[in-house]
């Protein structure tokens, strides 16, 4: 991760569209409510999660934003929020080789996690 905070996606390109149409494949004329149950599930989950992180800005604890980014980087692959799901991954790994988690690596995951979320909002509206 760098020390920049990248800007958040739109929503347009916060979830990938080869990942939702993966979803929409499993449920090929909408009548189960598949894309909206796994968005609906996503956006739950990822609000709390966001919390979590908000709580780590100040000091960022990195046994919990380890154990935080690996729940969040298999949850936001499976609905293609793949920069998010990117960003886990490395902070994951950085946490693992013994790298200190820095305010930066939080911030990061919270505007990628913003945009998902904006993300996830957009489509269960249509």
């Amino acid at each position: 991760m760098t020390s920049a905070t990248p800007q958040p996606a739109s929503a347009a390109q916060a979830l990938d569209e080869g990942a939702l149409a993966r979803l929409r494949e499993l449920d090929p004329d909408g009548q189960r409510g598949v894309v909206s149950r796994v968005l609906t599930a996503y956006e739950t989950a990822l609000l709390r999660q966001l919390d979590q992180l908000r709580e780590h800005l100040p000091a960022p604890r990195t046994d919990a934003l380890a154990m935080l980014a690996h729940t969040l980087k298999s949850s936001s692959a499976s609905v293609g929020a793949l920069a998010l799901a990117r960003a886990c991954e490395a902070l994951e790994q950085r946490v693992r080789q013994g790298a200190q988690a820095q305010t930066h690596d939080v911030a990061e995951l919270l505007a990628l996690g913003e945009a998902a979320l904006a993300a996830a909002r957009t489509i269960l509206r249509r």
